[in-house]
């Protein structure tokens, strides 16, 4: 079987459980682009609470590719971002082990959204084990084939996860409670190489 997948800045923990649950997986790049989606957006536990980080974006028409979407640069939310993140991910076990693969993602300027995103899933997938073979669409996928499974629609911040998660350690468990499905540096930074266990559960 196939996932078929949108594209996700350092998308959920169960985006990943599908990159560990498939063989084969495919990322739209095709699709008219959606706004206040993961495409663009990641969420992780800060001591506050859940944060949401979100990527600028410009957009020159109102249906646009994905693959055409460009990063805007007018605010420095790089700097913002990997704040956050060090802030929030500090205590974690396993931050400073993981710490110089991201941070060079927020010391430089990525042209398309597409590309930022992609070589990110790349370095988690490394850093995990995850070992499914990736491809891009080369038009939109409007038919699904039958050995295909459409997830494209199945990740949105604005849902609530109704599928039970497999809890795992975090930073803020004993403030918050459990809290799922995270960004996955979240599982990273705090369970480390046993991510691929939770991952895969």
């Amino acid at each position: 079987m196939v996932a078929l997948l949108t594209s996700a800045y350092l998308g959920p923990v169960r985006y990943y459980e599908k990159l560990a649950g498939f063989d084969s997986v495919i990322i739209e790049r095709n699709e008219n682009y959606v706004k206040q989606t993961y495409r663009n957006r990641c969420r992780i536990s800060s001591a506050n609470g859940v944060l949401d980080l979100s990527i600028p974006i410009k957009k020159d028409a109102d249906k646009c590719p994905t693959k055409d979407i460009r990063i805007a640069y007018t605010e420095n939310w790089q700097q913002m971002h990997w704040r956050a993140i060090e802030s929030a991910y500090s205590s974690s076990p396993f931050f400073e082990y993981y710490r110089d693969d991201f941070e060079p993602f927020y010391k430089r300027h990525s042209v398309f959204l597409l590309d930022f995103n992609e070589e990110l899933r790349q370095i988690v997938c490394s850093l995990i084990g995850l070992e499914s073979k990736v491809s891009m669409t080369d038009a939109y996928m409007s038919e699904i084939k039958t050995e295909m499974v459409d997830f494209r629609e199945s990740f949105s911040p604005k849902k609530i996860v109704e599928e039970k998660m497999t809890p795992y350690y975090q930073v803020f468990s004993q403030k918050f409670g459990f809290l799922p499905d995270l960004s996955i540096i979240d599982l990273l930074f705090n369970m480390g190489p046993e991510s691929i266990l939770v991952l895969k559960k």
